[in-house]
């Protein structure tokens, strides 16, 4: 399970003009699910997006995380961030999960998120044509990987 998690300012998903999804100050998760994740991947990556300290304390400095701050989160599944590139010049999805093994994964990990008690968790649509829009606070990037692969 790999996730793109961004600090964020604001942001929100549209399908199809209509927006389904939007947070304020909080972060941004882009959410690929591998073959072969299970409930111990949820767990782990959810623990990490949650407790993650990437927000600033008042010294100024990264101690804070989402959860110590209450803030909101919004989750966009994305199989792409299994795109292998390493040959060629289209990626290969073959390491990503079947679709439907996915969406029930994404819907886990959702849930897990939601456990943590936040302010609020927003998500966007399973297998849709998505249109996300964010402001990114910082920038803050960070990748993460239940398999520890970076």
């Amino acid at each position: 399970m790999r996730a793109i998690i961004q600090r964020v300012n604001e942001a929100s998903v549209e399908v199809d003009g209509e927006v389904i999804g939007e947070i304020g100050k909080g972060l941004l998760v882009l959410l690929g699910i591998g073959d072969g994740d299970n409930e111990d991947d949820i767990s782990y990556l959810a623990d990490k997006t949650v407790n993650l300290r990437i927000f600033s304390n008042e010294e100024g400095k990264m101690d804070l995380s989402a959860r110590d701050l209450d803030l909101e989160v919004l989750i966009v599944p994305q199989f792409t961030l299994y795109g292998d590139c390493r040959t060629g010049k289209r990626p290969n999805f073959t390491e990503a999960a079947p679709p439907k093994m996915a969406k029930d994964l994404y819907k886990r990990y959702v849930a897990a998120v939601e456990e943590y008690v936040l302010n609020n968790v927003e998500t966007g649509e399973f297998g849709a044509m998505m249109e996300v829009k964010l402001n990114n606070d910082g920038p803050v990037t960070i990748m993460l990987d239940s398999n520890k692969e970076f």
